[in-house]
């Protein structure tokens, strides 16, 4: 599969990352710390003040089994490594407990049979869908099972009374409504809600990308300032190299000045285009020119003098005029020297229109990407090199893509070698709307 960046994901409910189980779990603790309590409250009022016998012996061993349920996940708490199935466990268990409770008293003609929607709420906003629709099914089921099947309670005449086959039915309809209601709308938000903090997530880490290349720009715009003038200087000294007798009569001198002299005019060049892409006044027009003219020039100004450096596969179709977008340029003037670095001998660049996108791809023959940098695609200083300031070259292409709406893919190819492309809309290039 190819890593995109960026990449939009699908706004599907996530579960809670992996290091919030733990928080998650001990919320759970807390809830069944007051449930312990409630219930022996509860009991205590029941058997003591209102004289309704209850088995005691074994509604107090429930609670024993919540208590050490408790201690249990408290002793565990760091060790959980998955971010659904404890919680999904927890909550089962509380259900259980809830019904044993349950059924010692009076099963689904108790009042307090609607806690049963307490733990589905929790699983609703906490769990994935399928453990949520899991835990309606149980508490569903058990809240069944406790109409036919329950220890049933000796009450006092002042308190007996028996609720008809209707109305427990009733009941448990309700019940179930209420269940499936809440876990379609839960869970609903919730994904909503992660899909939002996930975008939010997104826009800050790109806010993060975009300052850190603001300030390269910056020291990159301070620097061509600062090499300007010394470039100058050099280009007007060997101007006058080469017109001292000593060196006009040697040929070799005078081609040697001569190539030094294109070096500089070079240098000032990338200066220039350094502070053309970075928004600064040269004294430059834009370039207007074609987009097949653009490319063959960016290509050709990186073979230098070694026109089989790279191949130049041509499927544009029909050319299109275009402004030289200089940042471009150099966007694809990093690929070029990222095949050469990993050991590419046999690089091309493959211009091919795709509808309304352009795709310029660079493949080669050499070492390919490692796992590490394909998965995290576009982040800066992401590199096997070990100089330091490596690692940049996909991050500003990425970069340069962003604001014209394009995007950058790289794969490692079958036969070996990698495959780098930029993907961008040719409108963003286009000195009239292309059809």
């Amino acid at each position: 599969m190819r890593p995109m960046q960026p990449a939009a994901p699908a706004p599907t409910p996530q579960p809670p990352p992996a290091e919030g189980v733990g928080r998650n779990m001990l919320l759970l603790v807390q809830l069944r710390w007051l449930a312990v309590g409630g219930q022996l409250g509860t009991i205590l009022v029941v058997d003591g003040l209102l004289g309704i016998r209850l088995p005691l012996i074994p509604m107090a061993s429930v609670l024993a089994a919540l208590v050490l349920l408790n201690l249990v996940t408290l002793a565990r708490r760091s060790r959980w490594s998955d971010t659904n199935l404890p919680l999904f466990a927890a909550l089962v268990l509380d259900v259980a407990a809830l019904t044993a409770q349950l059924y010692l008293s009076g099963g689904a003609g108790n009042p307090f049979v609607s806690l049963y929607l307490l733990q589905v709420v929790i699983g609703a906003i906490l769990l994935k869908v399928w453990s949520s629709w899991a835990l309606v099914a149980i508490t569903s089921g058990a809240f069944a099972l406790l109409g036919p099947f329950h220890r049933p309670l000796d009450l006092p005449p002042a308190y007996a009374s028996s609720l008809s086959e209707a109305y427990l039915i009733g009941n448990w309809i309700n019940f179930v409504l209420a269940a499936t209601l809440l876990v379609a709308f839960v869970t609903r938000i919730a994904a909503n809600l992660r899909d939002r903090d996930t975008k939010v997530a997104r826009l800050h880490q790109r806010a993060v990308e975009e300052e850190h290349i603001v300030r390269m720009g910056l020291l990159a715009s301070g620097a061509a300032h600062e090499l300007g003038t010394p470039l100058s200087s050099i280009a007007v000294l060997l101007g006058d190299w080469k017109n001292e007798p000593a060196i006009r009569r040697d040929p070799r001198f005078v081609a040697e000045v001569d190539d030094m002299r294109a070096e500089v005019m070079r240098c000032k060049e990338i200066v220039s285009g350094i502070l053309f892409a970075a928004g600064e006044v040269t004294g430059e027009a834009p370039t207007r020119t074609t987009l097949r003219t653009f490319l063959t020039h960016t290509l050709d100004r990186w073979r230098g003098n070694d026109p089989a450096r790279a191949m130049f596969e041509d499927r544009l179709g029909p050319d299109v005029p275009i402004v030289a977008d200089r940042a471009l340029a150099q966007a694809l003037t990093n690929l070029l020297d990222n095949a050469v670095e990993a050991g590419g001998r046999d690089i091309a660049l493959l211009a091919l229109r795709d509808g309304a996108m352009l795709r310029l791809t660079v493949r080669d023959d050499g070492n390919g990407f490692s796992d590490r940098i394909l998965s995290q695609l576009g982040k800066p200083y992401n590199t096997s090199k070990d100089r330091q300031g490596a690692g940049l070259g996909l991050y500003l292409a990425t970069n340069v893509l962003r604001p014209l709406g394009g995007t950058i893919e790289a794969l490692n190819r079958d036969g070996g070698g990698a495959e780098t492309t930029l993907i961008l809309p040719i409108d963003s290039l286009a000195l009239e709307k292309t059809r």
